[in-house]
């Protein structure tokens, strides 16, 4: 299936068009370079960021921030319940040196919709309305807005939202297949997704349960979407984007024989290297929930990872999980107990 190979956004150009969804202690820098090593992902996402805490925020130590100069082109995701924040956390991101702005219109987390953020916005769009016009009128940088569908499938509410956020300056649209209160088991209803996308001119990229080369082939052929974006898969399969961008957009990268352990190993080092300790073992337990089900018996693996103390503890514990249940490739990746410890 050949689709369009490059996605308009803004002044970006994203190529292929698969994008990382933004997730609260997943996307970090971490990941991101997990992913880049795989290859195929056209657009880096941060976590949520909270626009009224971010102008405080040191990009060389906020685990938030904490970039490479190979993570690009980035998306900055805010999440914010007013347009007061909007000014500094717009100048914050010029000076830190975002390539895209994303709004968060979507998180169904109670905590996020207790503090005016996330999908409750979309039942207030007098609300957005002001947050998307003072956010365009202040930065220049691609800007896109992601959403659920809502609290109900209401066509006509849907609608009058989407065409408002592009009417005020969205260049482009992540629309996540659920209703709000729809848990992530509940198969998404992409055929709103079309309609969606017929209804606004700027580019819309489908999101939920995008988790294969053939669920991302189903979803195209169904949504007509002008692109993909990826979330818990990206950190079951890193190599996700790369097996897609192949299959469906023919990039030119060469197929790879996935060793488990090695892609592990890279993170956890990420993790070591670029966070404070305070901060590397919450991730890496949060990272291990996922990539552990790539093993019939990951769900030791995961919690062991998760009853340990230290990152060392747990590191040396996933090692010798890998050492068991995958040794062919494990012992290239995990060459001698001296290695399963960061400094």
């Amino acid at each position: 299936m050949q689709q369009g190979t490059t996605l308009f956004f803004g002044t970006l150009a994203i190529q292929p068009p698969l994008l990382l969804a933004p997730m609260a202690g997943l996307t970090h820098s971490a990941l991101r370079t997990t992913i880049l090593q795989c290859g195929g992902v056209g657009l880096l996402s941060t976590e949520m960021l909270s626009a009224s805490r971010l102008p405080a925020e040191n990009e060389q130590l906020s685990p938030y921030l904490i970039r490479t100069k190979e993570e690009r082109p980035l998306s900055y995701q805010l999440l914010i319940s007013t347009e007061l924040h909007i000014p500094k956390a717009m100048e914050r991101l010029h000076v830190i040196g975002a390539d895209a702005v994303d709004l968060n219109l979507g998180c169904p987390a109670p905590q996020v919709r207790k503090a005016g953020g996330g999908a409750l916005l979309m039942e207030e769009p007098q609300l957005v309305r002001r947050i998307v016009a003072a956010a365009r009128r202040y930065t220049c940088l691609p800007l896109s807005a992601k959403i659920r569908l809502g609290e109900t499938l209401n066509q006509e509410k849907l609608h009058s939202f989407c065409r408002m956020l592009e009417g005020e300056g969205i260049d482009l649209l992540t629309v996540h297949g659920r209703l709000r209160s729809e848990p992530f088991a509940r198969k998404p209803h992409w055929d709103w997704i079309t309609k969606v996308k017929e209804w606004v001119k700027i580019p819309v990229v489908a999101n939920g349960s995008i988790d294969s080369v053939s669920s991302a082939r189903t979803c195209l052929a169904i949504t007509g979407a002008d692109g993909l974006m990826i979330g818990r898969q990206a950190a079951r399969a890193p190599w996700i984007f790369a097996a897609i961008a192949r299959d469906l957009y023919q990039a030119s990268l060469p197929e790879v024989s996935v060793s488990l352990p090695a892609v592990y190993r890279h993170f956890a080092r990420a993790l070591a290297d670029r966070f404070p300790p305070e901060r590397q073992l919450g991730r890496l337990k949060e990272f291990t929930h996922h990539f552990a089900k790539n093993y019939p018996f990951g769900h030791h693996l995961a919690s062991q990872v998760q009853a340990s103390s230290t990152f060392n503890e747990a590191y040396e514990r996933a090692a010798a999980f890998f050492l068991q249940h995958d040794p062919g490739t494990a012992a290239a990746a995990f060459r001698a107990t001296s290695e399963n410890h960061f400094a």
